[in-house]
């Protein structure tokens, strides 16, 4: 079985899954007296896989590297392909254990360490420690990520949570839909997931500059220049609103809603997809940044829970 680390307080229910690429198996608010899902529930039988789970950490680079292939420093870094477009995708922090180096009722903290393992999908040694952290209504997700070699390596940190779409909990509204506002005005042309060209005014589908309706068609949109600390809201009418404030260094945010499914993605992410090869083409604002030898970079973003009953 599987082991979950609980967190709790008065206001959120939190599991972890270390052993599961230190993903966060479900996210609970108290709503009305009970406890309701926020996040994407892993269900029991999938708790050692990592894509089942609410979210899984990203890191040292979040979305997207095409043909796992970049170029740095005018070398070329031949990744492995993990995923079935031929891409290297979320990251190799997700495919290993994480090790549970603090621990109290409402903080937890994780570690990894990509020495300790063979087969890390990443040129650079490096550890990982994300802390999870409850005080009162607020939901903190603590990313860093430090430089375990003797070169300066680029890199990006972020996190994948899925968030239901229709929230069951007492108050809600049965038949109004679930709103999204995303406090960026810019967005990239994507084609299957990569970007096709610089950030561009935000429009159609994807514009929630202002809050509406998240919409039943399918969307994933990569956004950037951000106008607010708040980085997104997302309201489930007559029962619950979530703000998601981020740090300075989440510059981006991924919005992925497959159809059919009871959830979507709103990801915190300091960079652009294929953030290493658009870097390496000298492109403006691609939020990739640069860890230099023995330093720690690090960010956070935080779920505010507000009930409304």
């Amino acid at each position: 079985m599987t082991d979950i680390v609980t967190l709790e307080n008065d206001f959120w229910q939190v599991g972890l899954v270390p052993a599961t690429g230190g993903s966060v198996a479900f996210g609970r608010v108290s709503v009305g007296g009970a406890w309701v899902d926020v996040l994407r529930p892993t269900p029991d039988e999938s708790l050692a896989d990592v894509w089942s789970t609410a979210s899984f950490p990203l890191v040292p680079w979040s979305n997207r590297i095409r043909d796992a292939v970049f170029s740095w420093a005018g070398k070329d870094y031949r990744l492995r392909v993990n995923f079935e477009d031929g891409t290297a995708i979320h990251g190799t922090g997700l495919e290993f254990p994480w090790s549970v180096v603090a621990q109290s009722a409402t903080s937890v903290t994780l570690e990894f360490a990509s020495r300790a393992v063979y087969g890390v999908n990443f040129p650079w040694p490096f550890t990982a420690r994300f802390t999870y952290e409850l005080d009162a209504e607020r939901f903190t997700w603590y990313m860093d990520i430090t430089n375990d070699t003797h070169e300066t390596f680029p890199a990006g940190l972020g996190h994948h949570p899925y968030f239901v779409r229709e929230l069951n909990a007492p108050g809600s509204t049965p038949g109004e839909p679930t709103r999204l506002q995303v406090n960026c005005v810019t967005s990239y042309p994507v084609v299957g997931c990569l970007p096709t060209g610089p950030a561009t005014e935000v429009s159609g589908r994807i514009d929630f500059r202002d809050m509406k309706p998240l919409g039943e068609e399918f969307m994933d949109a990569c956004y950037t220049s951000r106008t607010s600390s708040t980085l997104a809201t997302i309201e489930y009418p007559g029962a619950l609103t979530v703000d998601i404030e981020a740090g300075a260094l989440l510059e981006h945010a991924v919005v992925y809603q497959p159809v059919e499914v009871p959830y979507f993605a709103l990801e915190p992410v300091t960079h652009v997809n294929d953030g290493f090869n658009r870097e390496a083409a000298h492109e403006d604002g691609t939020g990739i940044f640069l860890v230099q030898p023995g330093e720690t970079r690090s960010t956070a973003f935080t779920l505010v829970a507000q009930p409304h009953v």
